[in-house]
């Protein structure tokens, strides 16, 4: 038997899940379409990106890629989205999926929490199973956690020390609830005794990253906490959930740092996390722009103040994987650091990452010793919001410094900054902002264009770093959409959205089958008609077009946004046969001289393809405007085809 450690907290490792073959996890497809059915697209959309009514539909500017005029449509009759830019579409799933980078089943999770539906996989991978199991686990170690802090920090006569320090720095009960900030006692074991109580291992303890093992790698050593007589600051990811904390120090230690921030774990990485976001999401959109200050304090600062479009980087400098996380919600950022060497250094750090993703940067200088927090409290928000709207750009904000420092005294010391400001040039996505910026640079620096232009060349064509080695999109190509021949497209967007035609297209199997060996976008259809989703319920439809292959779901959702409705679909399918039975006619003709060109072609052969071409021209003379009603389609010497089984044929 296992020996429990002295710690009275199990932290062995989990049981090992021998291998078998996986099962595939699925929700189950009524779930999905109330998921759907619960969820207004427009509403969801627009509370990530800026939509405006134009019509019947809105649009905005697409999340997905740069662009400065909308071409993003969000459609309510059907419930879906699609941008004429990137070709990016879908239903509320796809959104969020594309959104948050998540898999099918998590961004259904996501929707359904929103809507407040529970969700019941009817079967499911058990490796994935025992992580998500985890997973819910430590949120809940985390939940619990914050509010077991927070409880001791309003109300533990031992966390006296902890108010007063609050107090010092201007920020009162209300401010700690608002936050939810909690004090870790002196006393651990009250905190593990806790823990105890709330059935939380210490296996889940260490996951977290509220506790450590003692020896690494050896869970029988017992654990130790990580934080200790600290100001507990919880750190959330976008929706809200803590991950994390940030413990402040309330008594000097000189063998500890001011601050410990959680460990990464399965929750928390901090590369990916951006503090406050959560709450300054709606304020960002509102404002089109994102605040970025150094620390929690100045954060919490600033939205205690009013404004409440700040958010902070985790314990590390501003990395791709957040500017690509604040590409979301604004184009444009404006950094707020301490006025110091550091403070500088992290800027144009930050410039370099935000750059590459197009957004626009702009930097707020601070007096001399401040931090937002302390200029807010001392000259209140109207002053430091009047800063904000001064703000510089950053080769501005650049140059302006160097001049100051004495940097840019003769022409060898210009040339050394304008070699500084080529290589961010180099880096930016956005050619036409590269050409302003640098006639810009070249009147800042009284340099002739042309200087400038040739140290941003040779900048470019340096080998350059991959910028997101861990880029979603780099290590999982855009699918290419399936292609769709445009009459065969046109009929599945009838089939999506017309009742009848979906019955008449089914009674046409036969004919459509035949067709697919020389028109692309046939099976599609199929697969169409063999669901036969719901064309009066946009959340059949999309559930539907959920479970296809991403290529599939590409095609469709394109047709389904490009595709304009037939005031008389019933019609419009008739003449869309009638061109679809042409074009074939057409691609058998051309094959079939192919074939008579051919020397070698036996007599008997030659006889009767030059018959077959006699009765393709007697049936392409009468095909114009006229509705297939039976198989009009001369048989073709060819492999026989092994008939598919159809779903919910006719009626």
């Amino acid at each position: 038997m296992t020996k429990i450690p002295p710690s009275g907290l199990d932290v062995r490792p989990p049981p090992v899940i021998l291998a078998s073959p996986p099962a595939v996890s699925q929700i189950p497809q009524e779930t999905i379409q109330q998921v759907l059915n619960s969820t207004d697209i427009v509403d969801l959309i627009n509370s990530y990106v800026p939509l405006r009514r134009a019509g019947t539909n809105f649009v905005g500017l697409c999340p997905f890629h740069n662009e400065k005029s909308p071409s993003f449509n969000v459609r309510p009759s059907t419930q879906s989205f699609y941008c004429f830019g990137c070709q990016k579409g879908g239903d509320a799933i796809a959104f969020i999926r594309e959104f948050q980078n998540l898999p099918f089943t998590d961004a259904v999770r996501t929707l359904a929490t929103r809507a407040g539906i529970p969700v019941i996989e009817v079967e499911s991978d058990p490796h994935a199973d025992q992580a998500r199991r985890m997973r819910g686990r430590l949120l809940d170690v985390m939940r619990e956690t914050t509010a077991y802090l927070h409880e001791l920090l309003l109300t533990s006569p031992d966390a006296q020390h902890a108010r007063d320090y609050l107090k010092s720095r201007g920020f009162g009960r209300d401010m700690a609830e608002r936050w939810a900030i909690g004090w870790m006692p002196d006393n651990l074991r009250w905190f593990l005794d806790w823990a105890r109580d709330r059935k939380f291992t210490g296996r889940e303890l260490v996951g977290s990253g509220m506790a450590y093992l003692k020896e690494e790698n050896d869970p029988r050593s017992g654990i130790r906490v990580r934080f200790r007589n600290r100001l507990m600051f919880p750190i959330r990811n976008e929706v809200g959930d803590v991950i994390g904390f940030s413990g402040r120090q309330l008594i000097e230690d000189k063998n500890s740092g001011k601050y410990v921030n959680s460990p990464e774990t399965q929750l928390f990485k901090k590369s990916n996390v951006l503090f406050a976001l959560d709450r300054a999401k709606k304020p960002i959109l509102n404002e089109k722009a994102a605040l970025l200050c150094e620390g929690q304090i100045d954060v919490i600062s600033c939205h205690e103040h009013g404004i409440e479009q700040a958010i902070a980087a985790q314990g590390t400098a501003v990395t791709s994987q957040h500017a690509r996380l604040l590409k979301r919600y604004t184009k444009a950022v404006v950094l707020c650091f301490d006025a110091d060497n550091a403070g500088f250094n992290a800027a144009a750090k930050s410039f370099r990452e935000l750059i590459i993703e197009g957004i626009n940067v702009r930097v707020v200088e601070l007096p001399k010793g401040d931090d937002p927090d302390s200029f807010l409290k001392a000259h209140g928000a109207d002053a430091f919001r009047e800063l904000i709207a001064n703000a510089r750009p950053f080769f501005d904000f650049k140059i302006d410094r160097a001049t100051a420092s004495g940097a840019m005294a003769n022409a060898e010391q210009r040339a050394i900054i304008a070699r500084e400001c080529a290589e961010l040039l180099a880096v930016m996505s956005d050619t036409a902002a590269r050409e302003i910026q640098m006639n810009h640079l070249a009147s800042r620096l009284q340099m002739g264009i042309s200087s400038i232009k040739e140290v941003t060349v040779a900048e470019l064509k340096k080998p350059r770093r991959q910028e997101h080695p861990t880029d979603h999109a780099a290590l999982n190509p855009a699918a290419i959409p399936t292609s769709v021949d445009r009459t065969v497209a046109a009929l599945c967007h009838l089939a999506l959205t017309s009742p009848e035609v979906q019955h008449l297209l089914c009674e046409q199997y036969e004919t459509l089958h035949e067709a697919g060996e020389f028109i692309a976008g046939i099976p599609l259809l199929e697969r169409v008609l063999a669901a036969r989703p719901d064309t009066t319920s946009p959340a059949a439809v999309n559930s539907f077009l959920a479970h296809l292959g991403e290529e599939d779901r590409l095609a469709l959702n394109t047709i389904l946004h490009v595709e304009r409705p037939h005031p008389d679909p019933v019609t419009a399918s008739y003449e869309t046969m009638s061109m679809l039975a042409a074009k074939v006619l057409l691609q058998r003709d051309a094959r079939n001289k192919a074939l008579l060109a051919d020397p070698r072609l036996p007599m008997e052969r030659m006889t009767a393809l030059l018959e077959e071409g006699k009765e393709i021209k007697r049936l392409l003379d009468g095909v114009k405007g006229r509705f297939i009603t039976e198989d009009i389609l001369p048989p073709a010497p060819k492999k026989p085809v092994a008939k598919k089984e159809w779903k919910k044929r006719g009626n």
